[in-house]
């Protein structure tokens, strides 16, 4: 059964009777995840938020906006834009996820570098508890220390100890000037000295820089469409890199000193500054397009992870040799946001391979994979969350007093168990 509630009051009437009648419900925004947090895998009644699809305010002087839970990212951000704000919260699937969505799952995307992820994104929330009764934390306040700082109980926790209703966001300046830039370099280490030069030097805010493998570029050209290379040769590695200035002029002219002595420290290999927005659109098309690229060439084991910045080379090496030893052949693809430490360590399996065979090593692959995460001090779930799939890695990686406390939050505010059951704990 799915429930598309319409209203707050609505969301209210369904939790009751089910929490009455001890009825599970697991709540959907977009349907986008990708570790089963909005799924249905033991009859649960889907609870959908996408009706609650209101933008309530938008508040320029303030830098706020208050969304429903069912709000589309790209209509929040479409939102700002009309009022001469940037709403930076940016991702693949940002057509069609949605705020409550994005805040349950605390998602990250390709903006973090520079506002941080949906955590430092909110200001205020709405949520209703499993017994039905609505709690109103919204608010356009940036310093409130009036107790606890309930909001981020519910910030990432995936629909287990509340429903996100509305929330407040916050609001930037719009950026006068953006320049877009993919670059070759030589290896991530290379990469990461590039970002240091770029924050120290270039005359603008660093809003994004991704890292990217040739072999998964290989992938975009080949079955994408409308992906073309951006450069002439071939590089074992690659960095779209974009650069916002409150300033009109003169951030083409820095960006170019940086790559020229980029290239001069060993740092870039070649590089192409993008001359028109629709340049800058097809390179951000080929980085939005590399997971589901993937597909066609067969089974991918995938791992959201984070290490510190730092730690990313090492982590790369040490990971793709691993994987290499478990499955002989397989292909490591890292690609993600090094800005943050956020790799997606994904392995696509060896070239005429069985598809279940090597996807039955899943576990195996990321039991490893998580072990050299750790190492560094890194994080299992860098921005998609626990949900079912990473659920049994969990009291692996978390301090156990920790994961105590999570239980006990867990049966405070849900004692029939009827949010989400089965995800995340």
């Amino acid at each position: 059964m799915l429930l598309r509630p319409g209203s707050v009051g609505e969301v209210q009437a369904i939790l009751k009777l089910a929490n009455e009648t001890k009825t599970p419900l697991v709540p959907q925004g977009g349907n986008t995840g990708l570790v089963g947090g909005q799924i249905p895998f033991d009859g649960e009644l889907i609870l959908s938020l996408t009706r609650l699809d209101r933008i309530r305010e938008v508040d320029p002087a303030s830098n706020a906006v208050t969304c429903e839970a069912g709000v589309v990212l790209a209509k929040a951000q479409e939102a700002a834009a009309a009022v001469d704000r940037l709403f930076p919260l940016s991702l693949g699937a940002e057509g069609s996820c949605t705020i409550g969505g994005n805040l349950s799952t605390n998602a990250g995307g390709t903006g973090a570098v520079a506002y941080g992820i949906a955590r430092d994104l909110v200001l205020g929330l709405e949520v209703v508890l499993a017994d039905g009764r609505m709690m109103n934390l919204l608010s356009k306040l940036k310093k409130n220390n009036t107790g606890y700082d309930l909001r981020h109980i519910f910030v990432g926790a995936e629909g287990t100890l509340g429903i996100i209703t509305a929330a407040v966001v916050k609001l930037f300046p719009r950026p006068r000037a953006v320049e877009t830039a993919f670059i070759a370099v030589p290896s991530p280490a290379a990469a990461v000295k590039l970002l240091n030069l770029a924050q120290a030097r270039v005359g603008g805010t660093v809003t994004s820089f991704e890292l990217i493998i040739r072999d998964v570029v290989e992938f975009a050209i080949k079955h994408a469409h409308g992906v073309r290379d951006p450069l002439a040769k071939r590089h074992p590695w690659y960095v779209l890199m974009e650069v916002s200035s409150q300033h009109g002029d003169g951030l083409r002219e820095s960006v170019e000193q940086l790559l020229a002595d980029g290239s001069a420290q060993g740092l870039v290999e070649d590089a192409t500054i993008a001359s028109s927005l629709d340049q800058a659109k097809a390179f951000w098309h080929m980085r939005h397009v590399l997971p589901e690229v993937q597909k066609p060439e067969g089974g991918s084991i995938k791992a959201d992870v984070s290490v510190p910045v730092a730690a990313v080379p090492q982590f790369l090496e040490e990971a793709s040799a691993a994987a290499k030893t478990i499955i002989p052949g397989c292909r490591p693809v890292p690609f993600g946001h090094l800005g943050d430490g956020n790799v997606h360590f994904n392995v696509s399996q060896p070239i005429g391979a069985d598809t279940a065979q090597f996807l039955a090593r899943w576990g195996e692959v990321n039991d490893v994979v998580n072990k050299i995460v750790l190492k560094y001090s890194g994080s299992i779930s860098a921005e998609h969350g626990i949900g079912k799939l990473k659920r049994d890695s969990l009291p692996k990686v978390k301090d156990p007093v920790a994961l105590e406390l999570m239980r006990g939050l867990k049966r405070m505010l849900d004692p029939n168990g009827i949010l989400n059951p089965g995800k995340v704990l």
